[in-house]
Parts: C-alpha cells; sequence; structure tokens
C-alpha cells in the first residue's frame, strides 16, 4: 500500500521543504525528492547521545559546537539531516547549518538505510567539502573515520570494540566503541 506523507506534485523546492517545518519523520531533502525516514531506535539515539557527550567537552575547548540532527545545507536543494555535526560558529536560530561550517559529519548506520549512509551520503558530504566523516555501526559501535582527500573520502582509521579512536582533528579525543553502546 502507498501512502501519501505529504501532499505535493513535482519536485520540491528547497523553499517548499523549509515551509514543512518541523516534523515527527525524519525529512531530507535530495535534489527535489523528498528522503523520509522512521525515528531512530532507541540504540541509535543512546550511541548518538554518548557521542555527544564525549565530544562536547573538547569541542568546546576548541570553540566548535556538537550538534544532534540538524539540516545541512550541502548545497541548493540538498538538505540532509546527519546524526551528529561539529560545526565552527553558526546563527542558532538559521533554519540550516551551511556545510562550509561543518567540520566533521557523523552518521549512526541503520539496518534498513545503510546505504543511503555509506553511499550517497558520503558522496554528497564529500562534494560539498566536509573535511571528516564518521560512520558507525549500530550493532558492534565499530566506528569509520573518513577524511576527505580531493573529491572523495578515504579511510583514516576503523576502529572495533576494545581499541581506541584517537582524534586530532577537529577536535582532541579519544573515543572507545564499547563507551557508546547501551
Amino acid at each position: 500500500m502507498t501512502v501519501a506523507v505529504f501532499d505535493h506534485e513535482g519536485p520540491w523546492t528547497e523553499e517548499e521543504y523549509l515551509a514543512l517545518g518541523e516534523t515527527s519523520q525524519r525529512v531530507e531533502l535530495f535534489d527535489g525528492s523528498l528522503h523520509v525516514t522512521p525515528a531512530p531506535t532507541p540504540r541509535h539515539q543512546n550511541i548518538s547521545g554518548e557521542l555527544r557527550a564525549t565530544l562536547r567537552g573538547p569541542a568546546r575547548e576548541a570553540g566548535l559546537h556538537v550538534l544532534e540532527g540538524v539540516n545541512v545545507r550541502l548545497r541548493p536543494g540538498r538538505i540532509p539531516i546527519p546524526d551528529l555535526v561539529i560545526t565552527g560558529p553558526i546563527d542558532f536560530d538559521a533554519p540550516n547549518v551551511e556545510a562550509v561550517d561543518v567540520h566533521l559529519v557523523c552518521e549512526i548506520i541503520s539496518p534498513s538505510n545503510a546505504a543511503t549512509d555509506k553511499v550517497l551520503k558520503m558522496h554528497y558530504y564529500a562534494a560539498a567539502g566536509i573535511e571528516w566523516y564518521l560512520l558507525i555501526e549500530q550493532a558492534s559501535g565499530a566506528l569509520h573515520l573518513y577524511r576527505k582527500r580531493g573529491r572523495h573520502y578515504v579511510v583514516e582509521s576503523a576502529t572495533e570494540p576494545g581499541q581506541v579512536l584517537v582524534l586530532t582533528e577537529p577536535v582532541k579525543v579519544t573515543i572507545r566503541p564499547e563507551d557508546l553502546l547501551p
């Protein structure tokens, strides 16, 4: 059965997307199409919250901000909602965080949309010039850190439970995968 989530015909403009306001679904805009996903699972939210708590102090020390679930405008008409971002100074009242202000973007891989995080968003974030991309596997907590090289991301490190990820940029912090899991 097909259900119309939003009554709209044709491609969505950025203005129409932003006019939706806050919704109960996670709604992202990709080149005129809406990508709607269910609310994150409790496991997903626990990982996100623990990571934000781990990054908050080091980000403040570096003059940066850690935000969860905000619109990031990669270019006109392309607005994903990453699970977490580290930004420089931003306008906290603007509807979007601009990609140029994002130093690191993080996605917690959901089994239902792993390809979106591993392929589509990875490509879009790199094309927008975001330097660091962190992918986290929900089941194991494994951390995959990528750094932008040219127009693409390359693996910087892969950290499994029992190991430690040491970040030196954009913040200085160590992250243990098992500390993020419930």
